[in-house]
């Protein structure tokens, strides 16, 4: 069965396959100029999220879960953005299957679950915006192509304006969402950065672990292991913020790497 469809979409464990998938969008993802799909979501605070009925201001869309290490990185940009444009867009993030499901909190197995993670996460990141909930095996999800922090504005007709492939790509969003409420189509339809994303979450991925159980990490070291050593070494740089952990990380294994050459090369 395919990792998009049905229940297999709410994994266990996760594995080098998620990993590729997480890397690019499929070639018939909805992406700028296409209209977004039929959705009708709860929010956490009772209120609706529908297609059909966005409201009279373009929506900035954004997929996460409180197991994602690039969702923990997006929480503070999704605030400083919501504080300069929520008075003029919409801001909504749609709670998604966990990315990284744990031994201790793992995968929602019904609706009411995974609306308690929803409340979770908007609690975590203190989010003054909406928080809707995808169906069990998230239906808009994987019509959008699933990713784990990826991120749309949409017009008030519906139409998709940007994509980004992660939220946490602060400069990319703040520029198409500077285009959009000056009524400009964004000269850029979308985001490609991989990564700068992606370092900045490494360093929020023991946390991850920490909350979700020991076993995200021992998936990690078997999906993906050069993410799952930065992101131990990262444990040498807690005086830093999260988002500088990576960076510094990969730096020291340049390093260690470099001066390993050189001394092989002098035997």
């Amino acid at each position: 069965m395919p990792l998009s469809t049905g229940a297999a979409y709410r994994f266990n464990r996760f594995g080098t396959a998620l990993l590729i998938d997480d890397m690019t969008f499929a070639r018939n993802a909805p992406g700028p100029g296409d209209r977004m799909p039929a959705f009708d979501l709860v929010t956490v605070d009772g209120g609706r999220f529908r297609d059909t009925d966005l409201g009279p201001l373009p929506v900035l869309m954004v997929f996460g879960s409180r197991t994602c290490p690039v969702t923990e990185s997006a929480g503070p940009v999704l605030r400083r953005l919501h504080a300069e444009f929520g008075d003029r867009v919409r801001f909504v993030l749609v709670n998604t299957r966990e990315a990284h499901p744990g031994d201790v909190f793992g995968q929602p197995a019904t609706f009411a679950d995974k609306h308690r993670h929803a409340v979770q996460l908007r609690e975590h990141h203190a989010f003054g915006f909406e928080v809707a909930v995808d169906d069990i095996d998230g239906r808009l999800h994987r019509a959008m192509s699933p990713k784990p922090n990826s991120a749309y504005l949409i017009d008030s007709t519906g139409i998709i304006r940007y994509r980004a492939h992660w939220a946490n790509d602060e400069a990319a969003l703040r520029t198409a969402l500077t285009d959009v409420t000056a009524g400009r189509v964004p000269a850029r339809g979308r985001s490609r950065a991989m990564a700068g994303p992606l370092m900045r979450a490494v360093g929020h991925l023991p946390g991850i672990v920490r909350y979700a159980g020991r076993r995200v990490e021992r998936d990690v070291w078997l999906a993906a292991p050069p993410l799952a050593l930065l992101g131990r070494l990262s444990r040498l740089f807690n005086r830093l913020p999260a988002d500088r952990r990576g960076p510094a990380a990969l730096a020291l294994l340049g390093v260690v790497v470099s001066t390993a050459g050189v001394l092989f090369a002098a035997l």
